[in-house]
């Protein structure tokens, strides 16, 4: 068994692999974007747009980058490695395993797995069983194929993937990801940390989080900044994770090693000035809710096992912090310059 230790938002954990599965190790010029990330440097790739050309999710950006001695094994975690730390208790551990055990299928067939949720409108489709203390996650990439069933024990401090047989390590990545995620979300709620739908930008010291619905344009507001304010970096495109000081004051904004179509994988915290929930509109204008939109702001666009009562009631009680010390607005906006020179003027004054 191979194992590996990355910590994110302060909550540790692991990724092990059984064999044929392992690591791949990375070249030079690969191990130089991975030692930035993890410093938290600037990434040099911009917020990847609705229609733009997706680039490697990963810090390997050609095959020429790729180790010449790499098997179909050879598992491709060079976004986590920024995270990477020594070997700790881990708040969970996911093991990539070998082979799937027969009984999935049979309590499948014979109802002992009960169907709680199916996500089957959009590609890659998911369903999701109960079994006593077990949730089981089936992953499709395509209609009515199956390509890995992750199956999480009692409170998600264990998850096992199975890969279907005949995948290849690059042919799992993005179900891998999808697995740690769903237990990191598990762990964050019950450690008030949340994982949220947001791209992230940070100007003067403070970070700024867009939200909104898919398709709304976080991505292409974040680059409107970029492009329009000086002195403004990427903090995370899709998924960063939120957690509020002890006291109550401050909240923060972590990177993390999910960020969508963006490879922005940036070991790095930043105190939040404001979130701002995005709508389209044919003009730009901004103001402030609070109270209980503030709360629907937030929660709407974290993600959750939301089946999980003790799951919700952390949820619930971080955003409910968060309100508490971040302002929170929402703007209509085009997507034009205007847009973010309306919103960082608002916010910042």
């Amino acid at each position: 068994m191979e194992s590996r230790y990355f910590k994110v938002a302060g909550i540790p954990f692991e990724i092990a692999m059984e064999s044929p599965w392992r690591i791949m190790e990375y070249t030079p010029v690969v191990m130089e974007r991975i030692s930035r990330a993890a410093r938290g440097e600037e990434i040099d790739i911009e917020p990847c747009r609705a229609g733009d050309e997706v680039p490697s999710r990963t810090f390997i950006r050609s095959k020429e980058e790729l180790p010449e001695d790499r098997t179909r094994y050879d598992l491709n975690l060079s976004q986590y490695e920024p995270f990477r730390c020594e070997p700790c208790t881990a708040g969970f551990t996911l093991t990539i395993r070998s082979e799937e055990p027969s009984w999935i299928a049979q309590d499948k067939e014979s109802g002992a797995s009960k169907l709680v949720i199916s996500v089957d409108d959009t590609l890659p489709r998911y369903f999701i069983y109960r079994n006593g203390e077990r949730t089981i996650f089936e992953f499709e990439a395509e209609v009515g194929k199956v390509v890995g069933t992750l199956v999480i024990g009692e409170e998600a401090r264990t998850g096992d993937f199975y890969p279907k047989a005949g995948r290849s390590a690059s042919g799992i990545l993005y179900q891998v990801s999808t697995a740690a995620m769903i237990m990191f979300t598990y762990q964050g709620a019950l450690r008030s940390t949340l994982l949220m739908h947001s791209s992230v930008v940070r100007h003067d010291g403070k970070a700024n989080m867009f939200l909104g619905t898919s398709g709304t344009g976080k991505s292409t507001h974040s680059r409107l900044w970029l492009e329009n304010i000086e002195g403004c970096d990427l903090i995370n495109d899709d998924n960063p994770a939120i957690s509020v000081s002890e006291d109550g004051k401050v909240a923060y904004v972590h990177g993390t090693p999910w960020s969508g179509k963006t490879p922005c994988y940036r070991n790095i915290s930043v105190p939040v000035r404001a979130i701002v929930r995005l709508q389209q509109a044919p003009h730009n204008r901004i103001s402030p809710i609070d109270g209980l939109n503030a709360y629907i702001c937030i929660i709407s666009s974290a993600s959750s096992i939301r089946w999980e009562k003790k799951v919700m009631d952390g949820l619930t009680r971080t955003a409910e912090r968060i309100v508490g010390c971040v302002k929170c607005r929402t703007l209509e906006c085009l997507p034009d310059a205007d847009a973010a020179i309306t919103c960082m003027k608002d916010i910042e004054s």
